[in-house]
């Protein structure tokens, strides 16, 4: 039980509703006076300060009425003493697993397999990842998504481009079918030939995809993304599910036939011209859209994977799209109450110039030229490839968790590699520093004593670790979980200035000590959860 869950308990025999939180104004503040007081017809105060006369916090808090009716609540030196001293021996630093866990599909990366991979699919990669890793790390069966795009137009073009030129490339073959009519049936014909299982196209095909995927294979390793090669869930392995599909649908009526192809109509969605938004599934010449390859996948997760939570991390501009296959889902009865499916919404990489991030000849920049500067820029701060490497890619993530998914933001490599700020390297850093000193200090018995405010704060801030796994765990907020790092590392440097500990006389050194170890356990372990690795040399 963390500390806020323990005020909580002991605020319920005075306050239906305790409300327990962190405050600026004290260790933690409840204003569930306030909230009483329209209910009960009493002053605020009156209420909070009955409270605290009825309340045992023994051992645990010392209370005060504060402002016009929060119950201020300060948490004594020798509770937060003996709960630190505990985690010491925890490896989860008090971070309990879910008590209900469940089967998480998350939906991630998701590249065109017939494009190179750029930086518009970094953010998917890695907050994906993020929530795959912290998800697991709790205790929930997760079941990593990367759904390929590997079937369909872009195919029809690049397989019909490669058989006429060999090493032709999907840029070139874009081209020709935006310029050349003439091609641009012969790639139409090819999708069908495809979708007909023809021999040759099938074959090549299989060639194409296979290729692309060893190239992501290795971006993923460069990356350190959790990816795999078991993971990848094709658009193509849904193509016999789709006529089940438009059945199944149909026969629940939810499609109805607009001009010739079959679209659902959910409830509440509507086009610019203020009719109903249609949902295409099934295209007026008998092709399939994405929205049915979705349906099908999403059937297929929660019907044959058992799936219970579904997490689709792709871009803001999705937004009504995934809104609507959801709706159509329910409808269908693929999720209800005991299955969800949630849209994980991320901002674009913008430019300094506010605009998407973008090479300088204008075009998307590729994700193996930007790693290749990722490794490349931190070796003034340390010759080591390996380090260096983990300095720049942790740099990488760290600039996208950091900041809010649902905002875009601004690419600066100077200030995701800054040594100071709200960056990767500062937290780095960090790490490294506490892991130098233990090296330096040997051997020690761990216990906690709290003497000056500097370790009050560090350890009351250590405590905070796991409400804030599970907060995220929740909401996918991973800014959250950045900024509890980032203020973990800022009163550890000020504990470093203010409180000596190599030098410090004997007992307080241990105590120091003890909160230099649970910090750096602390911060390697967050920063693993983000998918940041942690040298102990920088």
């Amino acid at each position: 039980m963390n500390l806020e869950e323990l005020l909580t308990t002991r605020l319920a025999a005075a306050f239906p509703e305790p409300a327990v939180r962190r405050s600026p104004h004290a260790d933690f503040q409840s204003g569930a006076a306030l909230a009483l007081a329209r209910e009960l017809g009493q002053p605020p105060r009156e209420i909070a300060a009955e409270a605290i006369a009825g309340v045992d916090l023994t051992g645990v808090a010392t209370a005060e009425v504060s402002g016009p009716g929060f119950v201020n609540l300060t948490v004594t030196d020798e509770l937060i003493a003996a709960a630190l001293t505990a985690l010491v021996a925890d490896d989860r630093l008090g971070v309990a697993p879910a008590p209900q866990p469940r089967t998480v599909l998350v939906d991630y990366s998701g590249p065109n397999a017939a494009k190179e991979l750029t930086v518009g699919h970094l953010r998917s990669t890695v907050i994906g990842d993020a929530a795959a890793r912290i998800l697991e790390w709790l205790g929930h069966d997760v079941v990593r998504a990367n759904h390929l795009g590997d079937w369909g137009t872009s195919f029809g073009m690049l397989i019909e481009h490669v058989l006429e030129v060999p090493d032709g490339t999907y840029p070139e073959a874009r081209a020709r079918f935006a310029a050349d009519e003439a091609f641009r049936d012969r790639a139409r014909l090819r999708v069908v030939k495809m979708q007909a299982g023809d021999a040759e196209t099938l074959e090549l095909w299989r060639r194409l995809v296979d290729g692309t995927k060893q190239q992501l294979l290795t971006a993923y390793r460069r990356l350190g993304v959790t990816l795999t090669e078991g993971d990848f869930a094709g658009e193509s392995g849904y193509h016999d599910l789709l006529g089940s599909v438009v059945d199944e649908l149909t026969a629940k009526g939810l499609l109805v036939d607009s001009d010739g192809a079959l679209c659902a109509f959910p409830a509440g969605f509507t086009g610019r011209d203020g009719g109903p938004l249609p949902l295409i599934v099934r295209k007026s010449d008998g092709g399939f859209g994405y929205a049915a390859t979705d349906l099908a996948a999403l059937r297929h997760r929660t019907g044959t994977l058992g799936a219970t939570r579904l997490l689709y991390v792709v871009g803001a501009p999705q937004q009504t799209h995934f809104a609507m296959v959801f709706a159509v889902a329910r409808a269908a009865g693929w999720l209800h109450d005991a299955v969800s499916a949630e849209h994980i919404a991320f901002g674009s990489v913008l430019g300094a110039d506010g605009k998407m991030f973008r090479s300088r000849a204008g075009g998307g920049i590729s994700l193996d030229a930007l790693l290749d500067e990722a490794e490349a820029r931190p070796a003034a701060l340390n010759p080591d490839p390996a380090v260096a490497a983990a300095i720049g890619v942790g740099a990488l993530k760290y600039a996208d968790l950091s900041a809010d998914r649902r905002g875009d933001y601004v690419f600066d490599w100077d200030r995701m590699l800054a040594l100071t700020g709200n960056t990767g390297p500062y937290l780095q850093y960090a790490y490294a520093r506490i892991s130098s000193l233990l090296d330096k200090a040997g051997t020690f018995t761990p216990t906690v004593a709290i003497g000056e405010p500097a370790e009050r704060a560090l350890a009351l801030e250590l405590l905070a670790f796991e409400p804030v796994v599970h907060t995220v765990a929740e909401t996918l907020d991973f800014h959250r979980l950045a900024g509890y790092l980032h203020g973990l590392a800022a009163l550890f440097s000020t504990f470093y200035e203010r409180c000596p500990v190599l030098k410090a006389p004997d007992g307080v050194r241990e105590s120091r000590l003890t909160l230099c170890l649970v910090t750096g356990r602390t911060l390697r372990r967050g920063l693993d959860l983000l998918g940041i690795a942690t040298p102990a040399r920088l």
